[in-house]
């Protein structure tokens, strides 16, 4: 009796390991038809040939399985095979951190984003005079601070609102920074401004609106300069990496992401500062991830915890918005601070033991 249980035991190994063979012989040539459909632009998952197949198999069913519990075996399987098209579409994005290990560090006149310090950048949200980017531009240069945002081109929810003084702008603010020695910063919104953006500012930003303007995308990858990426207002983080994904297939790999809030429910913050996905983007790429904390919460009086809340969480660097008279800012005034408001936040930042300078840690 012993030896027949034996035998039955080894037959059952033996059939265990077929199966398994047989299951990963199918991943294979599911994976296969997911890379097909993907470059056919069409959805992996195709319901009315996962009914066709189910319904093939519990015809086919000689038992003793139940028809229903055949279809819950398969269903699990066609589960089990989508996950991984998923996961090997995944391996094979530039951004994926399965990709490419490493960190990815961009180096910006001498200014080193990612790795092992942070980086802060501070400025107007629009550019609107000499004067403005003048003071604000000695301020940061007396903190340390070497990259400097100015908008330009601003993309604003009305028509009536004031758009920037587009080109005009960058080149005041490449003229001020050139003065003071600061990198810059400004937010490109036409696919045909991206080469002109190359004579004046050292980091195209594209914002929030923009994030899934597929030609800009497209275009900021053809860019010879870094690219600072916004999540958009409602992007999940997967379209938010495939964003980044459209830049770095163009050609660039100098593709910074930066969290900025989304919009929810909340209504005591401008939008909600999603600071888990701080650790889930560095988890899954190997970009270098920023947060704006002056988009994401809006409010002046709780930007110190939420810049310690995102460089705690992991964040390679901070944005904030600076204005000489914010009371006469011609966009966004309520939410910029002035320059003793900044000058009391950097001193929280600093003294916090969160924040990692360039020049000490190349002390």
């Amino acid at each position: 009796m012993s030896q027949t249980l034996e035998d039955l035991r080894a037959q059952l190994s033996r059939i265990n390991h077929e199966i398994l063979r047989l299951l990963n012989e199918r991943a294979e040539v599911s994976c296969a038809i997911g890379e097909i459909k993907e470059k056919q632009g069409v959805p992996k998952f195709d319901p009315v040939r996962e009914k066709d197949m189910l319904d093939e198999l519990t015809r086919l069913n000689p038992g003793p399985f139940r028809d229903a519990e055949i279809k819950h075996i398969f269903k699990e399987i066609f589960k089990a095979s989508l996950h991984l098209q998923e996961e090997e579409h995944q391996r094979q994005l530039l951004v994926s951190r399965k990709k490419q290990p490493e960190n990815t560090v961009i180096a910006v006149n001498g200014t080193r984003i990612g790795g092992e310090t942070q980086v802060m950048i501070a400025g107007p949200c629009s550019v609107e005079s000499y004067e403005q980017l003048q003071t604000v531009a000695s301020a940061l240069r007396k903190a340390g601070i070497k990259v400097m945002r100015g908008g330009a081109f601003k993309p604003r929810t009305s028509p009536y609102d004031f758009q920037g003084l587009g080109i005009e702008g960058l080149k005041m603010l490449k003229e001020v920074a050139d003065e003071f020695g600061l990198s810059t910063i400004s937010e490109i919104v036409h696919p045909a401004h991206i080469e002109l953006a190359e004579q004046y500012i050292d980091i195209i930003q594209i914002g929030a609106r923009n994030m899934q303007n597929f030609e800009l995308l497209k275009e900021a990858g053809k860019a010879r300069i870094p690219v600072l990426l916004k999540r958009g207002l409602a992007a999940t983080l997967e379209e938010f990496v495939h964003a980044a994904e459209y830049i770095a297939v163009s050609g660039n790999s100098r593709v910074m992401l930066i969290e900025r809030g989304i919009r929810t429910y909340e209504k005591w913050t401008r939008n909600t500062l999603d600071i888990s996905a701080v650790p889930l983007l560095k988890q899954e790429t190997h970009l270098p991830v920023l947060v704006d904390v002056t988009h994401s919460t809006g409010r002046k009086d709780i930007l110190l915890p939420c810049a310690k809340a995102a460089l705690a969480a992991g964040a390679d660097g901070i944005m904030v918005e600076v204005h000489p008279d914010r009371q006469t800012a011609l966009s966004d005034a309520a939410q910029q601070l002035d320059i003793p408001q900044f000058a009391e936040l950097w001193e929280g930042i600093t003294s916090s033991g969160l924040f990692k300078e360039q020049a000490s840690a190349e002390a």
